[in-house]
């Protein structure tokens, strides 16, 4: 198995790091690539970097609906090519092959919004703001912009940052994760066929080296990130020490909340597919199950035997409803979190421990779990697990539920299920928390919203995605202009 290549100004190029990681199906441990990893990827940053650099100085005065133009025949070919892209998705990261498309989709719809850019990059005129005088604001590039990736999502979450970035002239510089390299990979493919300018859109692989000298390269002018709150506060803290404008997305521990005239099998259904969906690996993932007052339906049994009834398996199988967790490091963690929520007198009503799948023993399995009566002091109910696991909680009313959520760390997603109108419309606008679902489960904003978060799930002002990538990716500009009468009679 060859290592992977680098992309840089228009060329695949061979890492001059020598030491190589393998990327692993997590379902199967089939070796499907070897990654470089080590002090030489600095190399490839600088090499990357300049490439960006110099295209930046003629990418940036293209005009921008002429920019926007090859996101359109991009957006056909991730069409053209999204089952086979779900599929190399679901082979590295493990998710199920629906989950995967759904993914891809969620990237399209962000391509399709940055094709807007025209219209979201327009400046803002005010005539005659004293006699004679003019004023006007512009929007210009940065300059070379890069993005460090996670694993949970190799498909879409560069394109949170990537089409608007180009769009809005600027080159882009891509880290995929060097667990799930290849779907940028396959991407960076397509890339090549839809006409942008050498250096524009560059990619180069490692770990945390290359990762360092991305932050430290004075060229390089924003960070775009989405990882662990660890991770994030380490990237916000450097970039911005080094002059950078940084987005740093973080982790989360997702409160939902169930009132007690909730609808029983719609919620249940919901909060299953919430928790459990991409084996409870990405940041909207509901993981801490609030339920208040006097359930009568009957809430705690439905989640059982939805949670119960979930098929884990290999995500190529379109009948499995759960993949794996991305490593064995992955799988021993969340088990220890576990026997941690245990040891803290939590009661295990539904064990996914120790599980193995027919056919895929050697994967990195975790079955659906379920815990009740969690300790509201303890560690496991403030841990991210990141991992398919659920806690119960119980809660005499709502104001106790928000008071609890408001003092969450963590502020990506907070969810309600009610059918009452001012339930709501309180939650809605007292849980503080960046994202909000109400009888949603994962509340993931379309692509021409930001992917908001609060407090320690998110280090930064603008976020990815509409809007608020426009305005990250660019600096505006103000001109103040008065033109003098004596001057104009001279013509």
């Amino acid at each position: 198995m060859e290592k992977l290549s680098n992309y840089i100004n228009g060329s695949w190029t061979i890492s001059q790091e020598n030491n190589l990681v393998d990327v692993l199906n997590p379902a199967t441990q089939e070796v499907l690539g070897k990654v470089p990893m080590g002090k030489a990827t600095t190399a490839d940053v600088e090499l990357a970097v300049k490439s960006s650099q110099k295209a930046f100085i003629s990418w940036s005065q293209v005009p921008v609906i002429q920019r926007i133009q090859p996101l359109f025949k991009l957006k056909q070919l991730l069409e053209e090519n999204k089952e086979e892209l779900a599929r190399t998705i679901t082979m590295e990261c493990g998710k199920t092959l629906g989950e995967s498309r759904g993914e891809l989709q969620r990237a399209i719809e962000n391509v399709e919004t940055a094709c807007a850019t025209p219209m979201l990059m327009q400046s803002e005129f005010s005539e005659n703001i004293a006699k004679g005088v003019d004023e006007f604001m512009i929007r210009q590039p940065l300059g070379v912009c890069a993005c460090i990736a996670p694993f949970n999502f190799p498909g879409m979450i560069p394109f949170w940052f990537l089409p608007y970035a180009i769009a809005c002239g600027n080159t882009f510089l891509l880290k995929p994760s060097e667990k799930v390299p290849l779907t940028m990979q396959k991407v960076m493919g397509l890339i090549e066929q839809i006409g942008l300018p050498e250096g524009v859109i560059n990619m180069v692989h490692g770990g945390k080296e290359t990762v360092d000298a991305l932050l430290e390269h004075p060229d390089v002018k924003a960070i775009s990130f989405v990882g662990s709150t660890e991770v994030a506060r380490y990237i916000y803290a450097k970039g911005a020490a080094n002059g950078k404008r940084v987005q740093a997305q973080g982790g989360a521990k997702n409160p939902v909340v169930v009132l007690p005239d909730a609808d029983i099998d719609t919620t249940s259904r919901i909060i299953t597919d919430s928790v459990f969906g991409c084996a409870g690996q990405r940041c909207l993932a509901a993981s801490t199950i609030i339920t208040v007052g006097d359930q009568k339906g009957g809430i705690k049994e439905a989640l059982y035997e939805a949670a119960a009834k979930r098929i884990t398996g290999y995500g190529l199988d379109e009948n499995v409803e759960m993949g794996p967790v991305i490593t064995q490091a992955s799988k021993t963690r969340v088990q220890q979190l576990i026997e941690k929520g245990v040891s803290e007198g939590a009661n295990v009503l539904l064990d996914g421990r120790n599980s193995a799948v027919s056919g895929f023993e050697k994967g990195n399995f975790l079955k659906p779990t379920i815990l009740e009566n969690l300790d509201l002091g303890g560690e496991l109910i403030k841990t991210e697990i990141f991992g398919p696991v659920m806690s119960l909680v119980q809660m005499n009313t709502i104001d106790d539920a928000l008071q609890f959520i408001n003092g969450n760390n963590y502020g990506n997603m907070a969810c309600l299920f009610t059918s009452s109108g001012a339930h709501a419309r309180r939650f809605r606008n007292e849980a503080n928390a960046g994202n909000i679902g109400i009888n949603i489960g994962v509340a993931a904003p379309m692509a021409q919203f930001p992917f908001s978060g609060w407090k320690d799930s998110f280090f930064g002002d603008l976020h990815g995605q509409g809007r608020h990538a426009i305005e990250f990716f660019t600096q505006t500009k103000v001109t103040v202009e008065r033109w003098l009468q004596d001057w104009t009679r001279k013509f």
